[in-house]
């Protein structure tokens, strides 16, 4: 059958499907065509720009293969965001809604485009070598850590805010939109959650390109050791304290966690937790522990999924989680909140206080995106479109994943466990200082 047998044939198929489905918007096909046929010029439509993307999701229907076929570039949007497909998604039961269509249609169609070129490329398909292990092997760690972070530099500076913060933002006393603000009152947040005093000894694991460890020697008094296996963030970091002059106070080590020895009077870990990988947890409390002096202060502040009926239930994820690990953070895995609660009273620590900061990441990721989006074209020449791509579909869908609920992000504080009294004061006052919530 030639191609435009079957171009006519699918789209017979999904005008029938569109009407069955109510959608809001429509879709373009690769002769420029649209469905309904009627869709006016300004309307919101999936382009589908070659058809091998029809055959490809008809051999291998999965979330995977359109999301490779949105990075390679032939699925897009017209007209509207990602955010806007997704409010305008169909409501109810999708298949109930479908039972409509000509069943008939629907298998000659298959049938055809079985026989059509399915030789999409499948662009997030070719991982560097040696990432997605979760052994905790030093090797394997910085194999996928780099894989993120040592992007470029100067592409992250394309959306996030002037010190580099990668981490979810704090929005005080009303949801802005500044976000250099945001993430400043972040780093303040959690310099005063620690208690940080003069001359004390900080440790922050995977400590990005230095934003907290400089804001807590600069305002705080104290002296920080930050350790990343990106060697881009650890470059970058190491310019910022020589530029601020804190080269005294602050220190960048390009090392695994799990290496370090000394004794650290307070440790945070902000937004790193999410590679470990559940197997390597008790590694990860038992050198925390054993960095932390009794009574000094530990920062846990991680992405975790709802807890679901049993461990079994919770092992099994969703599409698009899958999806995220894969292709953005290989080798990354979530808790709940739960777990790491559990593992922190496990190994040896005191909790003290938990903090939901869920929607706050959700308008972080938001800003992100609109950064980058905003950016687009310096982003395409740094890094190359596909890789803006598939930041730009990560960052909106884990804006969309913090706004449904099905993921959060909590600060939880705790202290290495001791008998007596924890030293901290009766109350959360001290941290809302300035009429900040």
């Amino acid at each position: 059958m030639s191609g435009a047998a079957r171009l006519d044939i699918f789209r017979d198929l999904l005008d029938e499907a569109h009407r069955a489905l109510d959608l809001q918007f429509g879709f373009e096909l690769w002769d420029g065509t649209t469905v309904p046929r009627d869709l006016p010029s300004y309307a919101m439509r999936l382009v589908i720009k070659r058809e091998n993307v029809v055959a490809s999701l008809l051999r291998r229907p999965t979330l995977d293969t359109a999301v490779n076929a949105y990075v390679a570039g032939l699925l897009d949007l017209k007209n509207g965001t990602i955010f806007d497909l997704a409010a305008q998604r169909p409501q109810g039961k999708i298949g109930r809604r479908l039972k409509g269509v000509s069943k008939l249609k629907a298998l000659k169609a298959a049938f055809r485009f079985f026989r059509a070129p399915a030789d999409m490329p499948r662009p997030l398909d070719r991982p560097a070598e040696g990432t997605g292990a979760r052994d905790g092997k030093p090797s394997s760690n910085k194999a996928n850590i780099a894989y993120h972070y040592d992007v470029s530099n100067d592409f992250y500076r394309l959306f996030l805010d002037p010190e580099m913060v990668y981490t979810c933002a704090y929005f005080q006393p009303d949801w802005h939109d500044d976000l250099a603000r945001a993430q400043t009152d972040k780093l303040d947040m959690i310099c005063r959650k620690l208690r940080l005093k003069p001359g004390e000894r900080l440790l922050d694991i995977g400590c990005g390109w230095g934003a907290l460890i400089c804001h807590a020697a600069q305002h705080y008094g104290v002296k920080a050791v930050g350790v990343t296996l990106a060697e881009e963030q650890a470059a970058l970091a190491r310019e910022k304290v020589e530029r601020l002059g804190l080269q005294d106070r602050v220190e960048v080590l390009l090392k695994d966690f799990t290496q370090m020895e000394g004794e650290f009077d307070k440790i945070s870990s902000i937004g790193m937790f999410e590679h470990v990988g559940i197997a390597n947890y008790p590694t990860y409390f038992r050198t925390v522990h054993r960095l932390l002096r009794p009574r000094g202060l530990y920062l846990h502040h991680c992405i975790a999924r709802r807890a679901k009926r049993s461990d079994k239930a919770f092992g099994r994820l969703k599409p698009e989680a899958k999806a995220i690990m894969r292709y953005i953070f290989p080798g990354a895995e979530l808790d709940h909140l739960g777990m790491s609660v559990s593992n922190l009273e496990r190994h040896g620590f005191e909790v003290h206080d938990v903090e939901a900061w869920r929607e706050h990441y959700q308008r972080t990721t938001r800003l992100w995106w609109e950064n980058l989006t905003a950016n687009r074209a310096k982003a395409e020449a740094e890094v190359g479109p596909e890789t803006t791509r598939a930041w730009l579909l990560y960052l909106a869908g884990v804006s969309l994943g913090f706004e449904r609920g099905v993921i959060g992000v909590n600060q939880t504080l705790a202290s290495k466990r001791t008998r007596g009294p924890s030293g901290l004061p009766p109350s959360r006052a001290d941290l809302y200082r300035d009429g900040s919530r």
